[in-house]
């Protein structure tokens, strides 16, 4: 029997394969590959008239650039194996995307569903502490930002910590990201990863050469999409896919079973009834499904698994019957898995880069903590003064010449406004998405020894980590 390998095996082994197609030195080859540090805490917090203690976790992978650059996730089952992975994730992602950071990976053991709110902001603050007094959160060496089981309210308070221990620090709001906008965050980075996918998507239907290799055709209008997991990622990416073009969310995987609906869930009104009743068990907007792992085996042209890592593994890949699987969360996929869905000829966009818009947001967060001014203030009334200086002009030559030009309906309005800051993000997302994909898909298809989207990822992010390392004389 074959055993399925670890998270970090999985990423052990994928890197290797991409790394077996270079020529790096062995030293530098292993210089990339280790976890420079993991840190580990034990702190107790008096809750419920008794002390708890928690055991917390913060691994840099890389420092090639810095300041370095991860998640800080709450999960009952996190541990330091799966943490470091995470963290190597994280080096090889800034990298592909082109974000001037190291990869770093945080992570707390606790369920937060078993807390009230006032105890989660004491077991943050005090992990914050143990953290920032080791300079493992500060503006310039280590800037974490919300992951699963975290959001805008943790980061605010983790900001709000450092800033209390660094009084003097201009720049102490740029120590996390992932804020609420009001506490210094910005305008769509609670959306980003799942925008990310979308763009992600939506530029790899722009080449139909690609799409062929799925064995697809066409745009995302009408393709079937199956979504594993509905929280901050799925829900987003399925929002946007069903409401911006046209695809049709055929199921909905939760962990209490699936939903089914072969017109089209409502993903809002799904949401919504997860966020009242716990899971998706008794929703009148589809059709439930108590086993919601086989759902993944369903008919679908798009699986977007965007929850757990592992979940197509083994055990179920040679079942999965979706042509094109875009990895939403981190590790879906296991190594083994990836192997006999290649064979399959099944095309996956991978996660170095399909849930990169997060940390792609979150430098443009980072960029306006330490520019100390939002995005689109300077110029976007003079973008509108030169806009209504073209406008007049032309409306005055119709008059003038008798030409009886009129404008279309909505034109004037939509071209005089000028961006703000969410457009901005989604501008700089999209365009950071589309690049990526296109320096991915130059050695996918330039290369014959590279027959997939993953280890062409990886290529394009170790040779620059590498580049970045070689330049700074290692």
């Amino acid at each position: 029997m074959t055993t399925e390998p670890s998270f970090r095996q999985s990423v052990d082994l994928m890197f290797n394969r991409a790394v077996a197609l270079m020529d790096l030195p062995p030293g530098l080859e292993e210089k990339i590959r280790v976890c420079n540090s993991t840190y580990v805490v034990r702190f107790g917090v008096r809750l419920r008239g008794e002390i708890q203690t928690f055991t917390g976790y913060r691994s840099v992978h890389s420092e090639h650039m810095e300041p370095v650059k991860g998640g800080i996730r709450y999960a009952p089952n996190v541990h330091q194996d799966e943490v470091e992975a995470l963290a190597a994730l994280m080096t090889f992602k800034c990298a592909l995307v082109e974000a001037p950071f190291g990869g770093s990976k945080g992570g707390l053991c606790i369920d937060p569903r078993h807390y009230e709110e006032y105890e989660l902001e004491q077991i943050t603050r005090r992990f914050a502490y143990e953290l920032i007094k080791r300079d493992l959160i500060n503006p310039s060496q280590n800037v974490p930002a919300p992951d699963m089981g975290t959001g805008e309210r943790e980061m605010a308070i983790m900001a709000d910590q450092y800033a209390r221990m660094n009084t003097t620090d201009i720049n102490a709001r740029a120590c996390v990201t992932g804020k609420p906008p009001h506490a210094g965050g910005i305008q769509g980075r609670v959306e980003a990863t799942g925008r990310g996918v979308q763009y992600a998507l939506r530029e790899f239907f722009r080449h139909p050469e690609d799409v062929k290799k799925a064995g697809l055709d066409g745009k995302l209008d009408g393709k079937r999409v199956i979504v594993q997991g509905l929280g901050n990622v799925g829900y987003h990416a399925a929002l946007f896919l069903s409401k911006e073009d046209g695809s049709i969310i055929t199921h909905v995987v939760e962990r209490d079973g699936a939903l089914h609906n072969a017109a089209g869930l409502d993903i809002a009104l799904v949401r919504d009834w997860i966020a009242h009743h716990g899971g998706v068990r008794g929703c009148p907007h589809g059709t439930y499904i108590e086993e919601g792992s086989k759902v993944l085996e369903e008919e679908c042209d798009i699986l977007i698994p965007a929850a757990l890592e592992g979940v197509i593994n083994m055990n179920n890949a040679d079942r999965v019957k979706a042509r094109l699987i875009i990895e939403a969360a981190n590790g879906p996929i296991t190594a083994g898995a990836d192997e006999v869905l290649r064979h399959k000829g099944v095309v996956i966009i991978p996660d170095l880069y399909a849930n990169a818009g997060g940390v792609t947001v979150s430098y443009f967060e980072w960029v306006k903590n330490l520019s100390h001014i939002r995005f689109g203030r300077m110029q976007r009334r003079q973008e509108e003064a030169r806009h209504e200086l073209i406008v007049n002009e032309l409306e005055r030559l119709s008059r003038d010449k008798d030409l009886g030009w009129s404008l279309s309906p909505n034109f004037k309005e939509k071209y005089l406004r000028g961006a703000d800051e969410l457009e901005l993000v989604r501008s700089g997302l999209d365009d950071t998405m589309r690049v990526a994909y296109q320096s991915m898909r130059e050695v996918w298809h330039s290369r014959n020894d590279v027959t997939d989207l993953r280890t062409a990822g990886f290529l394009v992010s170790i040779g620059r980590v590498a580049s970045s390392y070689k330049a700074k004389g290692l």
